[in-house]
């Protein structure tokens, strides 16, 4: 059975995005900070993205990580020219996406997006990969199967936080990796239930 990873980039003081985002830097003022790694030279990143890459048939976004993303993925989503389905759990599908695009709009809520990126993935992995509210559903519902976080070395200070807000009771994780670079520690676990 395939597995689902929630995968976010965070600062080490816990924010996945600044607190003031614009439509021209949708993460915030130096936000991008956040996922630098992932686009650098560092032979160690570039393991983690392969490697986070591997098995995945399908990603499941929020409609804002969408709407801030759309411009810089294009039709092929942001796995590029692997062209994964992208399943965006939204209230309502926006009025216009690209032509030929990967996106599926779901507005049956996490679980709903979840069967469809399962169906889409056909047998392979499911990754969540924003927004920070999506995730924290996901992990109330206990959905999720491993954390995949990039902890950067930055302190922004305020923004959007990753982990507030998690219901009561708490999941316990066992540790699968980490690996260091000076981008970023990145750390899995899997979730014990």
């Amino acid at each position: 059975m395939s597995k689902t990873t929630f995968d976010m980039s965070v600062s080490l003081d816990g924010y996945v995005r600044r607190a003031d985002p614009s439509p021209e830097e949708p993460l915030g003022v130096r936000g991008e900070q956040l996922h630098r790694w992932a686009f650098g030279d560092d032979e160690r990143d570039h393991h983690v993205m392969a490697e986070g890459g591997q098995g995945t048939g399908a990603v499941i976004a929020g409609r804002r990580t969408y709407d801030d993303s759309i411009r810089f993925w294009g039709a092929d989503g942001p796995t590029g020219a692997r062209r994964l389905p992208v399943v965006v759990v939204t209230h309502e599908p926006p009025a216009d996406s690209p032509r030929d695009g990967v996106y599926r709009f779901v507005t049956g809520g996490i679980e709903a997006a979840l069967r469809d990126a399962r169906e889409a993935a056909a047998g392979k992995n499911v990754t969540i990969m924003g927004g920070a509210d999506l995730g924290r559903q996901f992990l109330a519902a206990r959905l999720i199967d491993e954390l995949s976080i990039h902890l950067v070395p930055v302190l922004l200070g305020s923004g959007t936080p990753l982990f507030t807000g998690l219901p009561d009771g708490h999941l316990q994780l066992e540790p699968v990796a980490a690996i260091q670079s000076p981008n970023a520690t990145h750390l899995r676990f899997r979730v014990v239930r």
